[in-house]
């Protein structure tokens, strides 16, 4: 395979990563704004900054045209999304898991983004590693925010860590100059599988608390599952 056409190839799986991404993120925040009984409106607006939100931080920051005012199609996307939820509302709204899913895919794709936009305008690799985690993250604040929740990345859920360590993963490979297909991949499939573990073993991080103990709240909720 040519130089020309490995180019070609690895833009190509960024962009379906961003697509799956877009459409996970945003069916997220969809369904999120419907468990709130928000309009459509509401429900769009909700999974559009869900989707948007992270990369368009990232992009003031590094001081580039915002992806999505490139073109239409994010928010041509986010209406499919929104299509999807109203259609399948009955799987998509009811069930907790299909949250967690669509959330743990489009935090891990949008990190995964995040680096590699950041790497390809020549910044330092750990510069690409805080704009992964927060095109990761930050429409997810943005999202819990606009529907009146604790953000998640603010809670014990391992969430933005998730991102970290994926992002460490693909830190490791590119010193190594692995393939950046695997790169991307490998970033993804650690920040999932550290989600899901998270789910599984009901993993947490420590809190921190005025009196150094565990508050009641979260103790009641440990006490609920």
């Amino acid at each position: 395979m040519t130089l020309e056409e490995t180019i070609v190839m690895e833009e190509t799986i960024s962009f379906i990563l961003e697509v799956i991404g877009t459409v996970a993120a945003a069916i997220s925040g969809i369904r999120l704004a419907a468990t709130k009984n928000f309009d459509w409106f509401g429900a769009y607006t909700v999974g559009l900054v869900t989707a948007i939100g992270g990369g368009t931080l990232r992009d003031v920051l590094l001081d580039i045209p915002v992806f999505w005012m490139q073109t239409w199609w994010y928010l041509g996307v986010t209406a499919l999304s929104l299509a999807t939820v109203i259609i399948f509302r009955s799987i998509l709204v009811s069930k907790d898991k299909i949250l967690f899913i669509f959330d743990s895919i489009g935090l891990a794709l949008f990190c995964v983004i995040g680096i590699t936009k950041t790497l390809a305008i020549d910044y330092p690799m750990w510069v690409a590693v805080v704009m992964g985690i927060i095109t990761g993250a930050f429409g997810g604040v943005i999202r819990d925010i606009l529907i009146n929740e604790e953000p998640l990345v603010f809670r014990k859920d391992i969430y933005a860590t998730a991102c970290l360590a994926g992002s460490l993963v693909y830190w490791l490979l590119y010193i190594n100059n692995v393939s950046v297909i695997i790169q991307q991949l490998a970033c993804a499939a650690t920040i999932i599988g550290i989600r899901v573990l998270t789910l599984k073993y009901n993993l947490s991080l420590p809190v921190l608390s005025e009196t150094g103990h565990r508050p009641k709240r979260l103790k009641q909720q440990k006490n609920d599952k």
